[in-house]
């Protein structure tokens, strides 16, 4: 058996680091900054997608897809977009290889340089707005609610598996509408979307919020998040939704002709969730034993692990396994009957146990006689020995409980994690003894939030959408302020 993973109070970045790779959900690419997302981890990130992919249909949505490769003067159209992304942007300047003269394998062929560079997408607004002006004329053409699933580059320095990578995968939604309520709506909806994705299919608690405007996506007129909180108390912003206004608009001349037949620029949302996602589902509920998934994102729901001692009883209960598998599957469960010969059943638990399965079910001759089974749940690690009459059902309650139970584990942590502190040496001495999130009043200019995050690496998170009118002064330059906001050190 390897080692055992480094606990989350010893070194919490090197648990998660060795458990994204023990788990085998990926990996480091020959690239650096780049990942390999294996098998398991790919099928945790479908079952989002597919989960996602549904709600984003039944509010109305469609997918298409747009090219990787933008125009580098399509960047130029929008000041304050490219000023966001200038500096993560991946160049393409040629189009073709040549084999050296020299023998040493390929060089860039000088004479095939592109007359204009490509950069590749970091985030679509460009190249999507630019085809928008030749689907939309009228007001018959909109609302125009598109979404793609698609990778992205940001090339990043620092990175992390999941959290932070040069390339990720995500989906971004780009709408168009006819009035500016419409487009606040849609932006405000999709933030509902991932809130309700974030709690009942993660099992993650968030707040949802308004960046401030130092925090706001480039070239946005709002930005909306969902801000959570992971087990060492940093925030992980877990998506965003942003209200563009008519700027992408101006900058690509996308206008309608309204029922009154006046020319008017539509007015335009963007949103996403990426890949993070996958490290907010980690951070958020694994322990020092490996991965904690909740039920309805996991790849495999139930394990069934048989003890035996020779063929002929594994035969007896690969026989009483393939019924419970039948009841099991007809109720939409993923079930895994592992009876490979290749390890002892304690390691096959360990294993399970690593990958977050949320129950194991363990058969033995003593259970074949009794009619019984033994269920394990991940969450809890408790067992029981439980009748096989009705275990599908059974199971399939547990499954509930489990998601229902993970998420208040979740939530409990959140609540024990918020601190009010009304002074900044308060608010110094919670960040750097406890973490979590931070209540304070700020006096709402950028001066000011500059400069906490210079001195603590706190940042604003957001603005509560809930935010309760509070008359208060702010906890750095004592100036009055109108209620509290979400401080805290982030990922």
């Amino acid at each position: 058996m390897s080692k055992a993973l480094p606990t989350r109070s010893e070194n919490y970045s090197e648990w998660y680091n060795e458990l994204v790779k023990r788990a085998d959900l990926a990996e480091n690419s020959p690239v650096r900054g780049c990942m390999v997302i294996k098998p398991y981890g790919y099928s945790i990130w479908e079952k989002m997608q597919r989960a996602l992919d549904d709600m984003f249909k039944e509010t109305g949505h469609t997918n298409a897809y747009f090219p990787l490769f933008i125009p580098k003067s399509y960047l130029s159209k929008e000041a304050s977009h490219v000023e966001g992304f200038a500096k993560e942007c991946a160049v393409v300047t040629h189009y073709r290889l040549k084999n050296d003269p020299n023998g040493k394998g390929v060089v860039v062929d000088p004479e095939a340089k592109l007359e204009e560079e490509l950069i590749v997408r970091p985030t679509s607004e460009t190249v999507i707005w630019s085809t928008y002006k030749n689907w939309i004329q009228s007001y018959r053409d909109l609302p125009l609610l598109i979404n793609q699933w698609a990778n992205v580059v940001r090339w990043e320095m620092r990175t992390r598996l999941f959290l932070r990578t040069a390339e990720f995968l995500w989906q971004e939604g780009h709408t168009a509408h006819a009035t500016a309520q419409e487009a606040v709506a849609e932006t405000k909806q999709m933030l509902e979307v991932y809130a309700q994705f974030a709690e009942e299919w993660m099992a993650v608690p968030v707040i949802k919020g308004v960046k401030t405007a130092n925090e706001r996506f480039a070239g946005a007129e709002d930005t909306y998040c969902i801000e959570a909180m992971m087990q060492d108390g940093k925030a992980l912003q877990a998506g965003t939704s942003h209200f563009l206004g008519q700027n992408f608009a101006n900058a690509f001349d996308v206008k309608f002709q309204d029922k009154e037949g006046k020319l008017d620029y539509v007015w335009g949302t963007s949103w996403g969730v990426s890949t993070r996602l996958m490290g907010a589902l980690i951070m958020a509920h694994s322990d020092d034993a490996g991965l904690v998934l909740p039920p309805k994102l996991a790849p495999i729901q139930v394990v069934i692990v048989p003890i035996y001692r020779n063929d002929e009883q594994l035969a007896q209960i690969s026989e009483k396994v393939a019924e419970i598998t039948k009841d099991l599957k007809k109720l939409g469960i993923s079930v895994k009957y592992d009876s490979s010969d290749n390890a002892k059943p304690g390691f096959k638990f360990a294993e399970y146990e690593l990958k977050g399965v949320p129950v194991r079910l363990a058969m033995g001759g003593r259970d074949l006689e009794n009619g019984t089974v033994e269920v394990a749940r991940r969450d809890t690690k408790t067992k029981e020995t439980v009748s096989v009459e009705g275990i599908a059902a059974y199971v399939q309650n547990l499954l509930d409980d489990i998601q229902e139970s993970i998420y208040k584990k979740a939530l409990t942590f959140r609540e024990e994690n918020t601190h009010k502190v009304d002074s900044f040496e308060e608010f110094n001495n919670i960040l750097d003894t406890k973490g979590g999130f931070i209540l304070a009043h700020w006096d709402g200019t950028s001066e000011t939030e500059e400069k906490i995050k210079e001195e603590t690496k706190a940042t604003i998170r957001c603005i509560p959408l809930n935010q309760e009118a509070e008359e208060g002064v702010c906890i750095y330059s004592g100036k009055p302020s109108k209620g509290r906001v979400v401080f805290a050190r982030a990922y």
